[in-house]
């Protein structure tokens, strides 16, 4: 029971980090139909500026709690702006271009910010300052530290926060509107260009708190580290239904605890073989699956091809 408990809780850490991921992946398809596979690099954006300005603030004097909320804070600038200029310069001009245009863009945007940021932090593994040293109690025979409870509790105020804006204001209502006809909106009233940016930006954001999220967690940061993450994300936005918000919510912290589950028992029953060394090929194993069984995913609702 105690190891059950111990893969529950770091499962739910990995799951509240892929959901906020996803949720940028699923709100851009949903308005644009569109895989922005360079989400995941903004990620990797957030993490090294988030880390940049921790060092410079811890240098100055600052102290920890001071210097990790400006980290954050400028790291969702930063992101919010790439975010916004991924969609204005790569995105826009190719909305109404043939879906393969846009998808190939994604893959070159991806790449292109991958080796701008090695050029501008290196290639190196970049670890956290030593300033930071997380608590850790005992619940039941698991191990949890204090980072751990943070970074759930954060991720579902922030999912929280996220649906209410959806749902109960007025941007949120614009871009639900959008989603379900953007001419119509356009001719309701409605900027369809703001909504979108507004969407990058949001996403974004979340993607750079995810980001800082994943370096505090790990305590490193690397060029490539948000590629896998967010082929994962991706795989979680599926799981929950591509579009779907809350099954973006759904599919990442599923995602989390299958992964952190399977790799945990099945690496004891193969004495290790297929342990946490191969925990990545379940989320594909999960993403192979659904897109047989169930390609709508668990909240998506089927969707024929449009005229």
């Amino acid at each position: 029971m105690d190891i059950f408990l111990q893969q529950v809780i770091n499962g739910l850490v990995l799951g509240s980090v892929y959901a906020l991921v996803a949720l940028g992946y699923t709100m851009v398809y949903g308005i644009l139909g569109l895989i922005n596979f360079a989400h995941g690099d903004v990620v990797m954006v957030g993490a090294f500026t988030g880390l940049a300005l921790l060092k410079a603030l811890l240098a100055a004097g600052t102290g920890l709690p001071i210097a990790l909320a400006g980290a954050a804070l400028g790291a969702v600038l930063a992101c919010g702006l790439l975010g916004v200029a991924i969609e204005r310069i790569a995105y826009r001009p190719l909305r109404h271009a043939p879906r393969l245009a846009p998808l190939i863009t994604a893959i070159g945007v991806s790449i292109l910010i991958q080796y701008v940021a090695a050029i501008l932090w290196s290639k190196q593994y970049l670890a956290l300052p030593a300033a930071f040293t997380p608590a850790t109690w005992q619940i039941g025979g698991a191990s949890v530290t204090d980072l751990q409870v943070l970074i759930v509790l954060l991720a579902g105020v922030l999912m929280a926060a996220l649906l209410w804006l959806i749902h109960g204001t007025k941007l949120g209502c614009a871009m639900r509107a959008t989603e379900q006809n953007a001419e119509v909106a356009g001719l309701m009233g409605i900027n369809t260009n703001r909504v979108i940016a507004a969407t990058f930006l949001i996403g974004s954001a979340l993607a750079a708190l995810a980001g800082i999220m994943v370096l505090l967690y790990y305590g490193v940061a690397h060029y490539f580290m948000g590629f896998m993450l967010g082929l994962k994300a991706f795989t979680a936005a599926v799981l929950g239904g591509i579009g779907s918000v809350p099954g973006a919510m759904l599919g990442g912290l599923m995602l989390g605890l299958i992964e952190s589950l399977a790799s945990g028992y099945i690496g004891d029953f193969t004495g290790g073989v297929f342990g946490s060394n191969y925990r990545d090929v379940f989320a594909f194993i999960v993403l192979i699956l659904v897109l047989v069984l169930r390609p709508a995913g668990l909240l998506g609702k089927a969707q024929g091809e449009r005229a």
